[in-house]
């Protein structure tokens, strides 16, 4: 079954009210390509609905010179390939490759450049992201910078002749600040065609934000997050439009091997039919929490990307289908406050990661972004005060009370401003 998956972005508003007060119209096939691309009962002989979990490590041949679709495990799987037919479907590219973790699609991607080449990353990025560009690219000889890639002139100026990529988040973690990706990558192009634009669109998903469709040559996810959303499949991804990147980043799936296992990829292809449910609901959950963290007097500011008072929400709303579920607040008071406040949650659990259906509640400054030097967390504004929240699928009710008794508990260290 094909669907297309061409579909431009509307500009027009929801239920066709006034534009300015939602994000971009819904796509209105994504949950259909999600439950039928790559997915036909017709390509196996069982005629399963679901497709078959194929552990196979390799596959008969007829012809010791001519090899079949599929010939070893590590170059190629049925339930792997399955998935990632699915995924390049809904992310609106013609191709999709699947790795061992986001960190293996990240490093997949690092994979593309050489000694001698430059590569302009955004300053604020996931921990482990910032850590592989700033010491393993660079221990390979490849030339990094960190710039703040909300402004775009700022790019422009740390264009050299050497440059060979730009990577960014879009929303970042954990400030979650916005790229205008159709600006940029106007920028990138209008500097050289040949420099590889990347956009890490794991806080979103495909189906709030779609990258390449806004000119970027690379979509990278963390498939872990809100892609799977059950809190139990570690894996990454790369999609892209472009024939020739596809073919390079193909052979470093295949000669590289950070492939994902078929049973994970089995469990990742479920997780996809329902995930447009699963973010209108963060969606639904994190709005409400976000509005009343809002307005307590222990939070000196929240940071949402679905809140009016968010400085790049216009932005958000002409780029994005919805503002996903994650939010960064900062509480009026110090390290002590926030660990206060984190140990006495009790719906919230304080855990790494994000996009599971349960919520979470992590200190950026000693979890996430530990690895990260103190002088950039504190240039960045990731202070001890900054708290990361992933809203999960609870009740809205039940968190907003979580996150005030907490509060309550945590005022005993209320810093007055």
């Amino acid at each position: 079954m094909k669907i297309d998956n061409q579909k431009e972005h509307s500009n027009g508003a929801q239920n066709g009210n006034n534009p300015d007060e939602f994000f971009l119209h819904p796509d209105q096939s994504f949950e259909t390509r999600a439950i039928h691309e790559g997915q036909s009962p017709d390509q196996w002989k069982s005629g399963a609905i679901v497709p078959p979990i194929h552990t196979g490590s390799t596959f008969k041949q007829a012809d010791p010179e001519e090899h079949s679709e599929y010939f070893y495990g590590r170059i190629g799987n049925p339930t792997r390939s399955a998935l990632e037919t699915c995924i390049a479907s809904l992310d609106k590219a013609k191709y999709c490759l699947t790795f061992a973790s986001g960190l293996a699609s990240i490093a997949g991607v690092a994979g593309l450049l050489k000694t001698g080449d430059h590569v302009i990353c955004g300053d604020d990025l996931y921990g482990g992201t910032h850590s592989y560009f700033k010491n393993i690219a660079k221990d390979n000889g490849v030339e990094v910078d960190f710039i703040d890639t909300t402004v775009v002139e700022n790019l422009e100026n740390a264009f050299k002749p050497n440059t060979k990529m730009v990577y960014v988040e879009s929303p970042t973690n954990p400030l979650l600040k916005i790229m205008d990706i159709p600006r940029l990558a106007a920028a990138i192009k209008s500097e050289c065609q040949d420099i590889i634009f990347v956009v890490d669109n794991t806080f979103l998903t495909p189906y709030l934000q779609n990258p390449l469709l806004m000119g970027a040559d690379i979509a990278v996810y963390s498939l872990t997050k809100y892609m799977n959303g059950h809190s139990d499949v570690i894996m990454g991804a790369i999609t892209t439009s472009d024939d020739e990147l596809y073919k390079k980043l193909a052979y470093i799936q295949h000669i590289a091997g950070s492939i994902p296992s078929p049973f994970d990829c089995y469990l990742m292809n479920r997780s996809l039919k329902t995930l447009s449910i699963r973010m209108d609901k963060h969606i639904e959950n994190a709005t409400k929490v976000a509005k009343f963290l809002e307005q307590h007097p222990l939070v000196e500011k929240v940071l949402y990307p679905g809140l009016e008072s968010h400085p790049q929400y216009k932005l958000a709303k002409r780029l994005w289908h919805g503002p996903s579920g994650m939010i960064s607040i900062f509480l009026k008071g110090d390290l002590e406050m926030s660990k206060a406040f984190l140990k006495a949650l009790k719906v919230f659990a304080l855990a790494v990661s994000l996009g599971g259906f349960e919520s979470l509640a992590e200190l950026p400054t000693t979890m996430t972004h530990e690895i990260v030097p103190a002088e950039i967390k504190k240039d960045l504004g990731i202070t001890d005060n900054l708290i990361r929240l992933s809203v999960g699928l609870e009740s809205a009710t039940d968190l907003i009370k979580d996150v005030d008794q907490a509060l309550k508990v945590a005022a005993n260290f209320y810093i007055p401003s």
